[in-house]
């Protein structure tokens, strides 16, 4: 076993390794000539190639692979074209103001054009300027891509840079393409009518992940290739393992509780890190444990771990204002509270008493960290053991507290899981 603990470091190396690529993690895309990836590619390089103008929007919910696709379309056709294309980004949250837009262009024309960029030019100047190096570098057979993130947030307000833009490129001298991205999938509809005469109208729309999309990806990023520089033995042991975990029943429910949460792709890599993280060691393989735990720590919950600290008297508290509810009384406090607490101390006769002085500090402390809070803002000039409260607490996050608790008094889980199946 000890000499599976270096091999199993290797491993978790080369995981972490894959899932901290972006290249590695969509390279599947690649592989087939159906996928948006493909189909962006092949609009752009045609553009490059072809010395035409084009205009596309990437809509799609966000976390759906749009901007990954974007920098993957651009880093192949940076390599195929080292000096073919020149690249321009644009936020519509930073640069929705047509003034702002303008002159961030300009700027990184003149940084990547080894110009020297003025600060103190008007929007004129700048549009003028972005014109003339849209006619300059289709002379010069280099085409301008610029792509606009939160592609709507361009289209409010009269529109100006995108009429400018498009404009420009209705002339046989430039040389451009306009990528926008957007999560809006009516956001070529924004468009004024003037502006939208000039859009070429495509559209490439992303769609969540599905399950078995999901089951695909995992197995891309977790399966151990020959050449992953580790022994084969063990590789094939690995391999053999993991398979099995996945057609598992148990591991299908994971990523089912994983997706009806956060299906997008970034959430995914995160369970996969962690569930990595939890590598056993001494065997050297990642089991079901390791992506049980990875789920549990992606779904924890503050209030739950509030819970945890509890004191056995502030624990009291919380069940004697459950069944306080449970009676259907609409409103209680601190007071009431007290009268159903000693009615248990009479009721069982336990030892876990305590006076009204150290349950009202606990009282406190429970509002303290909002596991309770007061009804209403009403009676604020009351005193604190009069105000109506109320529990902030499920019943199910308060029975699971109880058995976690390992201090919790049998009798005290006894009378709630009573009053639960009453």
């Amino acid at each position: 076993m000890a000499a599976a603990a270096p091999v199993a470091s290797q491993a978790q190396a080369v995981l972490r390794g894959r899932l901290c690529d972006p290249g590695f993690v969509h390279s599947a895309l690649r592989s087939s000539p159906d996928t948006n990836y493909s189909k962006l590619k092949y609009l752009v390089a045609s553009s490059v190639s072809e010395a035409c103008n084009n205009s596309v929007l990437l809509l799609g919910p966000r976390g759906c692979g749009k901007a990954a696709v974007v920098d993957m379309v651009l880093e192949d056709l940076k390599k195929e074209h080292p000096d073919a294309i020149s690249v321009i980004r644009l936020n519509g949250m930073l640069h929705s103001d047509d003034n702002c837009a303008t002159k961030e262009i300009a700027r990184q024309l003149c940084l990547e054009h080894q110009l020297s960029f003025s600060k103190m030019a008007s929007s004129d100047d700048n549009t003028e300027f972005i014109i003339d190096m849209l006619r300059e570098c289709g002379l010069a057979h280099k085409t301008i891509l610029f792509i606009l993130e939160e592609f709507d947030l361009f289209a409010q307000g009269k529109q100006r840079l995108l009429y400018s833009l498009l404009d420009a490129m209705q002339s046989l001298t430039s040389q451009a393409v306009v990528i926008g991205v957007s999560c809006r999938l009516d956001a070529d509809q924004l468009l004024e009518k003037r502006v939208r005469s000039r859009f070429s109208h495509r559209k490439l729309l992303f769609v969540p992940s599905s399950l078995e999309d999901t089951r695909r990806l995992v197995e891309h990023l977790l399966i151990l290739a020959n050449d992953s520089g580790l022994p084969a033995n063990y590789i094939m042991d690995y391999n053999s393992r993991l398979t099995n975990i996945f057609s598992d029943k148990k591991f299908k429910g994971i990523l089912n509780s994983l997706m009806d949460a956060d299906a997008t792709t970034s959430n995914i890599l995160r369970f996969l890190f962690r569930a990595v993280s939890y590598m056993d060691m001494e065997s050297g393989f990642l089991s079901m444990e390791s992506f049980v735990k990875a789920l549990s720590s992606m779904q924890r919950q503050p209030k739950m771990d509030s819970l945890q600290d509890l004191s056995i008297l502030e624990l009291y508290i919380l069940v004697c204002m459950h069944r306080l509810e449970d009676k259907e009384q609409s409103s209680y406090n601190f007071t009431s509270i007290m009268k159903e607490y000693r009615s248990i101390q009479d009721a069982y006769k336990t030892s876990d008493k305590y006076t009204s002085t150290v349950c009202f500090r606990a009282f406190e402390h429970l509002l303290d960290r909002e596991l309770i809070s007061f009804g209403d803002n009403r009676g604020r000039n009351q005193a604190l053991e009069y105000r109506p409260v109320k529990l902030l607490v499920s019943s199910r996050e308060l029975a699971q507290s109880l058995k976690l608790n390992t201090t919790c008094p049998a009798v005290l889980q006894k009378l709630f899981d009573r009053e639960r199946y009453m």
